[in-house]
């Protein structure tokens, strides 16, 4: 429901519905062009109330659209984490392995101390500890 109105409030549509009917309100009770009596006379008591009560409820469904986003952010975060993990330890084991190869047939590796540091199992608690000691507190 919150996508669906931040979606038709910030649409060209209600750009243009809210500068008819404010055009329309200044119309009837500024000029009494249509002849008829100000029912809001100037400076517009009715409709900066009116205004004021649509911007409180708009900026509360902005929130909440806010709040959703970030909760589907989180979502996607935490999956992407679990993806890089399995990742990593894929490239581990493949690591590994092709050094297995290569000691089997005798080929001797160029970058023998950067490999051994790849070749660890990544530790995650570790690495979330520095995060978060990296991260501002809020």
């Amino acid at each position: 429901m919150a996508r669906t109105l931040t979606r038709a409030a910030g649409s060209g549509l209600s750009i243009l519905l809210h500068a008819v009917s404010f055009t329309v309100w200044f119309l009837l009770n500024a000029t009494g062009i249509f002849g008829t009596a100000p029912f809001d006379p100037f400076p517009f008591n009715l409709l900066t109330m009116i205004v004021s009560i649509e911007v409180i409820f708009l900026s509360l469904v902005v929130l909440l659209n806010q709040n959703r986003m970030a909760a589907e952010a989180d979502k996607r975060a935490h999956l992407n984490l679990q993806v890089d993990l399995l990742a990593e330890r894929e490239m581990t084991l493949i690591l590994r392995m092709l050094r297995e190869l290569s000691d089997r047939l005798g080929v001797s590796s160029q970058v023998t101390h950067e490999l051994e540091g790849l070749l660890k199992d990544t530790d995650v608690r570790e690495i979330a500890s520095k995060l978060e000691r990296a991260l501002p507190n809020e």
